[in-house]
Formats: structure tokens, C-alpha cells, sequence
């Protein structure tokens, strides 16, 4: 059972390493990189490429760890008993299964998913240290204990908002998703649009690196949103030679150019808040001053 990625997914050799290397240590993947560099995806890619049967559970900020065990529906029960219905005399009627007690109890060797753990509380990882490690946990409520029937494949992603803990990291195998280089991108591109223009791609990937490398942008542009970009200038009929003009009543600009731009100029006296411009007649007095006082002298 080895993963070697798939037509619709582009993995680098270290990603098909990592993978592998968790399935054979039966240790959870723990996905860092990016927002939109594929990590969610991976979990499908694997359960699609190794035939298995795939669990998602998606993790939200109010999602707690039991959850994903079971839930128990008191309410529903007490309503019930009210009615006089019968169900409430076997308490495991209101007893909901969760994604990892599927995951124990599936008949194939599922792939579980466990998308964005970093969003939930700080406490989420600690509390699933025991049911990760020994796969299996206690239900108070029937008093039995499930037991996993084969190790689930387990990938966990981050886009590492906050620190997890270390007893957590210690339980897994950790691998982060560098983000995709020129050559790289283009094979992703090839995947998705087959027999896309080569011009077309070639430069729509030197502005969408040159966007990325522009400084002080606090959000990159991720891959996902450059294959949508594709897809517009694809449907919209744009050629190579339109994103090359970029702007014709507006000359290209480099990163250079944009960096001094940030700074106005000191010719626009008004650009400049009156704090600032205080500042900076000092700066010019003092800077004038030895040369009034050579002329005084002469």
C-alpha cells in the first residue's frame, strides 16, 4: 500500500515520502503549508489513489473532541419519554456516532481527515491524544469500549493560525507543503487544463510570481486562486500578449519601483501629515546650515 500521487493530483517526491512514511509508521500525517496548496485535497487524493474509503470531519472553532467520538442527545430522549415512546428503554437510540467511531468500526482501511485543526480550541489536539494513540475510547453512556478493527490512514491539516501542542506533535509524522516552484506550478496548471497555451501560462506565472514577491502583501495569492485566474482568462478568450502589455496607458513597474513608490515624495509638500513635515523642515534646516554659515564667513 504505497501512494505515488495521482492523474488529478501533481506530489512532489518529499509529499509521496512523508505519506508513505506515515502509513508505514501507522502514525497520523500532520499537513502544514499555505492556504490553498492542496492539503485537503491530499486526504481525497490518497483514499482515491489507495482504493480506501474516505471519513472527513471539517473542524470549526466551536467543535469540541467528543464530537468526533459520539454525541448523546438527552433532549431528544426526555422528549421522548414524554411521549411514552419506547426507544427510550435502550439508551444507545440517542447515542450519535461520530467520524472517528466510523473510522474504528469501518470494514475497509478508511483515510480519516481531520481539515484545519488549528482552528478549534487549544485544548481540541490534547483531548484525542489517547484516541489517536491507542485507537480507542470509552462510551460512559453504555459503558463499552470501541475498539478500531484496523488503523485508519489519519492526515491532519493546519494552516498553523495557532501552535499545537507538543505531546500532539510528538504522536505524529509532520510534513509542510512548500509552496509550488515555476515548474512545479506548471505541471499543477497542465493537470487541471490540459493543453492550455504554453505563452498563455508562461506569462500568467511570471505575474502571478511577480504579485507574490510585491512586499507588504499581507494575503499571497495561493494556487487555487491562480487556477481560477486561468480559468477567467480561458473563458474571457485573453491572450499571452494582453497580460504582457498589462496595462498600456501604464508603464510595467518593478518590485523596485514599487517599493519607492511607497514613499511620497518630497517635492508633494501636502502628501506629507503636518507631524511628518515638521520633521522634515528640521531635517532641511539642518541640512542648510553649514552652507549659510560658509557664507556668512566669506
Amino acid at each position: 500500500m504505497r501512494f505515488e500521487g495521482t492523474s488529478g493530483y501533481v506530489a512532489t517526491d518529499d509529499l509521496k515520502i512523508a505519506v508513505n512514511a506515515a502509513i508505514a509508521l501507522e502514525r497520523p500525517l500532520l499537513v502544514k503549508g499555505e492556504p490553498g496548496t492542496g492539503k485537503t485535497v491530499l486526504a481525497l487524493e490518497i483514499a482515491k489513489a489507495l482504493g480506501a474509503p474516505l471519513i472527513e470531519w471539517h473542524i470549526k472553532s466551536t467543535t469540541k473532541a467528543l464530537q468526533g467520538l459520539y454525541e448523546y442527545d438527552a433532549v431528544t430522549r426526555l422528549r421522548d419519554s414524554q411521549l411514552g415512546d419506547a426507544r427510550v428503554k435502550d439508551i444507545r437510540n440517542y447515542i450519535k456516532r461520530g467520524k472517528l467511531w466510523e473510522a474504528f468500526i469501518a470494514d475497509e482501511r478508511p483515510v480519516l481527515l481531520i481539515d484545519e485543526i488549528d482552528k478549534a480550541d487549544i485544548e481540541f489536539p490534547n483531548d484525542l491524544l489517547q484516541e489517536l494513540d491507542r485507537m480507542e475510547f470509552f462510551v460512559y453512556e453504555t459503558g463499552e469500549t470501541i475498539h478500531a478493527r484496523r488503523r485508519p490512514i489519519v492526515v491532519i491539516t493546519s494552516n498553523n493560525e495557532k501552535e499545537l501542542p507538543d505531546a500532539f506533535l510528538r504522536r505524529c509524522f509532520f510534513h509542510y507543503i512548500r509552496f509550488p516552484d515555476p515548474e512545479t506550478m506548471r505541471a499543477i496548471v497542465e493537470v487541471h487544463f490540459p493543453g492550455i497555451k504554453h505563452r498563455l501560462v508562461a506569462e500568467a506565472l511570471k505575474l502571478f510570481y511577480e504579485i507574490r514577491e510585491v512586499p507588504g502583501l499581507k494575503k499571497k495569492p495561493s494556487t487555487s486562486e491562480l487556477l481560477d485566474w486561468l480559468k477567467l482568462l480561458m473563458v474571457e478568450d485573453i491572450s499571452a500578449e494582453s497580460l504582457r502589455e498589462r496595462d498600456p496607458k501604464r508603464p510595467s513597474r518593478s518590485t523596485a519601483d514599487i517599493r519607492r513608490s511607497r514613499v511620497p515624495p518630497i517635492a508633494d509638500r501636502r502628501s506629507i501629515p503636518p507631524d511628518l513635515r515638521r520633521h522634515t523642515n528640521k531635517a532641511r534646516r539642518r541640512r542648510d546650515r553649514p552652507a549659510a554659515r560658509a557664507d556668512r564667513r566669506r
